[in-house]
């Protein structure tokens, strides 16, 4: 068992809305694990468990589930995010989630009360910590939480009988590129910091666990880098702390929140000397999840399957576009979308920090049918209308 998720309970983490009787979630929440269990009667529709379906990625994933009949559950401990962006997202799929529960998932006790509650036939797994400087500075908390935390929903989901896994990962992965050009899944793994490492080694579970036992079907999605909002304008990235990514951090720039932009890097090989990146429509990377969820459903698996191990049931797809565009090309594009200038302070290289990381997206193509079309004029434009619509949101 892994030990160092114990350390992370159920209730002991911030949540930026539970004083607030307006913001409370009016699904309901698991009991503590202490708690006697009463029998409970599950329901009987098939549904897909999205943990972190209240953050960024996930409530925009939620929003292509619902809209297409899905049955969702939510998982999500609220420590960067909230439950109106599951509720917004219920407004835009024109659906409402099945229950929503405020819990971790280091707390495997927690989960289970959610899987004796619901018939799960899969789970798309967000949940999890993000951000690169923060896993450097405290590595113990990310291993604890990202991977602990893979640990125990793997477990209760073979309690359970539920096989199928999409799981967000990370190009972050790659490390730096060993190749020119767009990177492929067969580019060798060498992440640089605990953040990545930590996606990899979730990675490294989840094919051990595949290679033991062929009933789980389980597809590894490597985000790039999502940007961009849904275009109602209602679900967005606003987290609770200053941004890590690019495009919420101009934004809010851009309506007061922050000083300034600064860029780290100016004189790569690139068309204007700043960093290139492979940004990637979040709506774009909703659609590439559901794919990924309908790709496993038709993967046909059964008890016998468990010792047929010449079966492929793991699968990994690069998530981006395969296309690159530049720090300042992205500042620029926000510029225009609002129609005002952002102050940029131009600062020297971070160590570690590479020039250009490109996705190929072929195998995603072939395999799932999935392609980005988004262009980054619309991932500048919906983000600013995210922003500029709830420049106070939280």
């Amino acid at each position: 068992m892994f030990t160092l998720r114990r350390l992370f309970k159920r209730g002991t983490r911030s949540t930026p809305d539970a004083d607030d009787p307006a913001s409370a979630s009016p699904s309901p929440a698991a009991p503590a694990a202490s708690e006697p269990q009463e029998p409970l009667a599950k329901t009987a529709t098939p549904a897909i468990l999205v943990t972190g379906g209240c953050g960024y990625i996930g409530t925009h994933t939620l929003v292509e589930l619902l809209s297409r009949g899905f049955e969702v559950i939510v998982v999500d401990d609220l420590s960067n995010s909230s439950n109106e962006s599951t509720r917004r997202a219920e407004k835009i799929g024109g659906k409402k989630v099945l229950a929503t529960y405020n819990i971790s998932v280091c707390d495997g006790e927690a989960l289970r009360d959610v899987f004796r509650r619901h018939s799960v036939e899969a789970v798309i797994h967000f949940a999890g910590l993000k951000s690169v400087t923060e896993s450097t500075s405290n590595p113990l908390k990310y291993y604890n939480i990202n991977v602990g935390g893979m640990v125990t929903l793997l477990e209760v989901m073979k309690e359970f009988s539920v096989f199928n896994l999409v799981f967000s990962s990370s190009a972050t992965v790659y490390g730096h590129p060993q190749v020119e050009g767009p990177i492929d899944e067969d580019h060798p793994v060498a992440p640089t910091n605990p953040y990545g490492r930590t996606k990899l080694m979730c990675e490294d579970i989840a094919k051990d666990l595949a290679a033991s036992d062929s009933r789980f079907k389980i597809a590894l999605l490597r985000y790039f880098n999502p940007i961009g909002a849904h275009s109602s304008g209602l679900i967005g990235e606003d987290p609770n702390d200053i941004p890590n990514n690019l495009i919420p951090y101009v934004t809010q720039v851009l309506v007061g929140r922050l000083p300034f932009l600064r860029v780290y890097g100016d004189d790569y090989k690139t068309v204007d000397g700043t960093g290139v990146r492979d940004f990637i429509h979040v709506s774009d990377l909703a659609l590439g999840h559901v794919s990924a969820v309908e790709y496993l459903r038709k993967q046909i698996g059964s008890e016998s399957d468990a010792k047929d191990k010449s079966k492929e049931n793991l699968w990994i797809w690069n998530m981006g576009t395969g296309r690159g565009f530049s720090v300042l090309e992205v500042v620029r594009a926000i510029e225009k979308a609002a129609g005002k200038n952002v102050p940029v302070v131009m600062s020297s290289r971070r160590p570690g920090d590479c020039g250009e990381v490109i996705a190929n997206t072929t195998k995603a193509n072939s395999d799932l049918g999935w392609s980005a079309t988004r262009g980054i004029e619309e991932m500048a434009a919906t983000a600013w209308l995210f922003q500029s619509t709830h420049p106070d949101v939280r």
